[in-house]
């Protein structure tokens, strides 16, 4: 029963306590907690119009009428229902039986079936040796069977064969289907999943030790990680269902919670705000990983709001309240629990909102505390990238290809990486890491794994880059306090770069058990989430201190650490990662058309828009031929060049990839479906020759074929986009009638013959922008340079030619906004003209000056310094203007040309740029 200050209270309460002693049964004293404190009704009513889609004026008696569902104390309690004691002594009695411990849980992991007569240990050895004669056909060096023998022991000792089997069945049935798929994690980087085909990193190479991840020590299960083509992992997850069962396998769950935007956006729908306010005020909350509210006075006073009207304030302030709180559960990326015993023995579950998919109720942080295993499937586009264009190479080439197998140490893949050129390259495509390759000059395939490591808030807000870069240089002596941490150290130069070096600092010079190495493990994991990370701090640095390490060292140590609990990168997960890295970069080194061509087919990924891996394509010596109707199918295509282009300089470009051209694929309009895609290839059998064949053949509706004729598609049948979209205008979208049809022109109406206007460039350009978001004509900047030119603004190509220190203005559209959470507030941009990019620092006082510009303009310009840094160059922003505005006054007028004459019109908004 509950106390719900009604009025009728005393009355109510006494008649159902009546009520239960003519019954026999207790009366239990409950409280019916919707919030902890009274001071969250208006919270506790705003999440209740949230969950019920409503606002809060048309909730009505879907709120509580008090504020006294919240946690009462126990005197309280008493109070309340001193006229029944019993009551409460019954809630306590209750409570007393509710003793259920979750170590109760006996978890099980299931066993495969094994050759017959074997062992689970005895079937991964046989694997496992198998696996040797493939990677080593001339003999097996020393070095691996004592390796191999080793960890094979250990995985006996601790009894995870099973669990190893587990990974390399899905990882064989990936193979058998084309799947392209690579292992990481901890347990990934040993030996044995090498021979197993689970990697294709040999540990050795990079000396992981097996016993730092796999330990009777460390007493945890091993981890690794599988990621799989983005665009077919579900038949990997489907193949996990259908062999262990929807019963006893399933996907675990993650808690997702509100961030900034989206807590604003619900709040205020409930507390009915307009679209337009919403919008308005959401477009200047500062982007980023916070759950704050980054909005002042001035700013709503910028987008044209009374930041002094009531309803806006509290709107603000319940939106910071809500901030960080649950939003819903979802499903994890791809973490599979699988049971021996029916999954509901061990785990609450539940019907995914996906189509046959079984979702556990827990996260991953309970199935650790719990120490059952989970199986990563995780997915990943670059391997939908990479093996798309293993597929080009293969198809136009003849050259098999694999992850294995593509040339190692290549010197022109690195000399393109050390020059910064990595766009659409995995992991090192950010203007961060952009920036950091010219410094870091890349020479190895560890010098990949630092460059994955180094760029991540950890290293960064540890002060560990600068460090290393000086030691990497020869400008700083390296140093190590003792032989013990040169150990642990060596390999970065005394500056620890990876989780896996935090811990063994820990142990080795701190004193910290393999336990507690354990527990700091997870408080770096969890830091941002529940703060346990300072609970180690005074261990930590005493264990330093008693082992003869100075005070001011032992601080600098714990504070790398406390750098690496917001998102510090295992080197583990580096080293699988840095192969990507190479093979990526590789690809687009020495087959430029087929790797461009492959990663516009494995959209949307990566930093990058279409226009932007198109151009880069085109700088890199790769044609490229606009979408049409009788050459294109969904995808984008290679083609036989006419006539081989010269390869790009110097000579990186290989000889097979210069005969070929990159054909755009339908994919690239806008609006236009798949479907109707697929009926227009399937009906080609012969070039269509006019549109009226191509509609009669496929059947396709008119807004399709205005689409592909906006797209200027209709190139191969001697119509330009406007003539193309004149003829489509004039037919009908369904067949004439009966009656109709006996008419000379079979039912349709003739349309008189006109002489069209010829499109300007302008307009082509403006067509292209809002047909497909990209043109091959030109560049907008490049019509409207003589109005920058005018002004004095510097072309992005000519930037390396400008001193250090000078004051110079640029412009250009906005590619790229980031704002770090390791970069204090900076603000970095890259803006493209037609000649190049731009990359743009914004310090938070120029943020706050120029907000409006910063969050919202696609087309700025910058006056700043130039500072370079090797051939890195950047321009230190002082003051910023937004020129989007041009892209629409420009439909007024012509666009003159350098030399006085009409280049062309444009005509859409300046939202159709991006």
């Amino acid at each position: 029963v509950n106390y719900l200050y009604f009025g009728d209270d005393k009355a109510r309460i006494s008649r159902l306590a009546a009520l239960a002693d003519s019954l026999g049964v207790a009366l239990v004293a409950t409280n019916d907690v919707h919030a902890h404190s009274v001071g969250r009704k208006a919270l506790q009513d705003v999440l209740t119009c949230i969950r019920e889609h409503c606002t809060i004026h048309e909730a009505g008696y879907l709120l509580h009428g008090n504020e006294e569902r919240h946690l009462k104390s126990g005197d309280e309690m008493a109070r309340l229902f001193s006229d029944h004691p019993d009551a409460i002594a019954n809630t306590v009695h209750i409570a007393d039986q509710c003793r259920f411990n979750l170590e109760e849980l006996r978890y099980e992991y299931p066993i495969d079936p094994t050759s017959v007569g074997s062992t689970p240990q005895e079937e991964l050895g046989r694997l496992t040796w198998a696996g040797v004669k493939l990677r080593y056909p001339d003999g097996v060096p020393d070095k691996i069977k004592s390796q191999l023998a080793y960890e094979l022991d250990l995985i006996a000792e601790l009894d995870y064969a099973p669990y190893f089997l587990t990974i390399h069945d899905i990882v064989r049935f990936a193979r058998e289907r084309g799947i392209l798929c690579q292992g990481r994690g901890s347990a990934a980087n040993s030996s044995v999943c090498y021979m197993l085909g689970i990697t294709s990193v040999n540990p050795l190479e990079i000396d992981l030790l097996f016993e730092r991840f796999v330990s009777t020590e460390r007493d945890e299960p091993p981890d690794i990680d599988v990621d799989f083509e983005h665009e077919r992992r579900e038949e990997v997850i489907q193949y996990i269902y259908a062999k262990y069962g929807r019963d006893r396998s399933g996907i675990t769950a993650t808690h997702i919670t509100y961030r900034a935007k989206s807590a604003f956006r619900e709040v205020g729908k409930v507390m009915g705000l307009t679209e337009d306010s919403i919008q308005a005020l959401s477009s200047a909350i500062a982007w980023g990983r916070s759950s704050s509210i980054d909005m002042d006075e001035v700013n709503i006073r910028e987008v044209g709001l009374d930041p002094a009207d009531p309803m806006l304030r509290l709107v603000l302030e319940l939106t910071q309240q809500i901030a960080g709180f649950p939003r819903h559960l979802s499903q994890h990326t791809g973490g599979f629990v699988i049971t021996k015993e029916p999954l509901d023995t061990v785990v609450p579950i539940g019907n995914a909102a996906m189509q046959d998919r079984t979702v556990i109720e827990w996260d991953k942080n309970d199935l650790d505390a719990l120490g059952i295993l989970k199986v990563d499937v995780l997915s990943l586009g670059m391997l939908t990238c990479i093996r798309r264009a293993f597929d080009f190479i293969e198809q136009h080439h003849d050259r098999k290809l694999t992850l294995a197998n593509i040339p190692q140490g290549d010197k022109e893949t690195y000399d393109m990486l050390c020059a910064g050129d990595s766009v659409g390259v995995f992991q090192v495509e950010s203007r961060a890491q952009m920036s950091m390759l010219p410094r870091l000059k890349p020479r190895t395939y560890y010098d990949l794994v630092i460059e994955v490591a180094i760029v991540r808030p950890g290293p960064i807000q540890g002060d560990m880059v600068h460090p290393y870069l000086r030691r990497r240089d020869g400008k700083e002596k390296v140093f190590y306090p003792n032989k013990d941490l040169k150990d642990v150290l060596h390999k970065t130069l005394g500056v620890p770069l990876f989780q896996e070096q935090a811990m063994k600092i820990a142990i080795v010079a701190a004193g910290f058990t393999p336990g507690e190495a354990d527990g700091l493990r997870r408080a770096m994991a969890t830091f941002r989430r529940n703060g346990t990370l300072p609970l180690y701090k005074e261990r930590f640095i005493d264990g330093m201190i008693n082992n003869g390490y100075e005070p001011d060292f032992a601080e600098r140590c714990f504070k790398q650490i406390e750098g690496f609990s917001d998102y510090g990168f295992p080197e583990s997960h580096a080293a699988s990662f840095a192969l990507l890295v190479y093979v990526s970069a590789w690809l687009k080194c020495h087959y430029p058309a087929a790797f461009s061509a492959a990663i516009l087919n494995s959209q949307p990924m990566g930093f990058y828009k279409p226009a932007q891996l198109v151009r880069d394509a085109r700088d890199h010596g790769v044609e490229v031929r606009e979408p049409d109707v009788n050459d294109s199918t969904w995808d984008c295509t290679l083609e036989t060049a006419a006539a081989s282009p010269s390869p790009f300089p110097p000579l990186w470009r290989h000889a097979d990839d210069a005969k070929t051209v990159l054909r755009l694929g339908l994919r690239q309009i806008k609006g236009l479906r798949k479907e109707a895609v697929a009926v227009l290839t399937e009906g080609r059998a012969e070039a269509y020759k006019d549109i009226s064949e191509l509609q009669e053949r496929t059947g396709l509706k008119r807004s399709a074929l205005e689409r592909l004729a906006r797209a200027d598609a209709f190139q191969s049948l001697g119509l330009d986009r406007r003539q193309a979209l004149w003829v489509v205008k004039g037919l009908a979208d369904v067949p004439p009638l009966p009656l109709f049809q006996q008419l000379p022109s079979g039912g349709t109406r003739s349309e008189p013959a006109v002489t069209l206007p010829k499109m300007q460039i302008g307009e082509q350009v403006a067509d292209d922008y809002l047909a497909m978001k990209l043109s091959l004509k030109a560049h907008p900047m490049a019509l409207l340079r003589p109005h920058f030119d005018a002004e004095g603004f510097t072309p992005c190509a000519a930037l390396t030619d400008i001193p250090t220190g000078r004051s110079v203005d640029v412009a250009g559209a906005v590619l790229i906004r980031q704002r770090p959470g390791s970069a204090k507030g900076v603000v970095f941009i890259t803006i493209e003209d037609e000649t190049g990019v731009a990359n743009l620092i914004v310090w938070p006082d120029r943020m706050e000056e120029f907000r409006r510009v910063v969050l919202g303009g696609r087309l700025i310009g910058v006056r700043g310094q130039v500072q370079r840094e090797g051939i890195v160059t950047h321009i230190v922003s002082e003051t910023m203007a937004d020129y989007s505005h041009r892209l629409g006054y420009l439909t007024l007028g012509d666009v003159p040309g350098s030399d006085g004459k009409t280049v062309g019109r444009i005509i859409p908004t300046s939202r159709d740029f991006h």
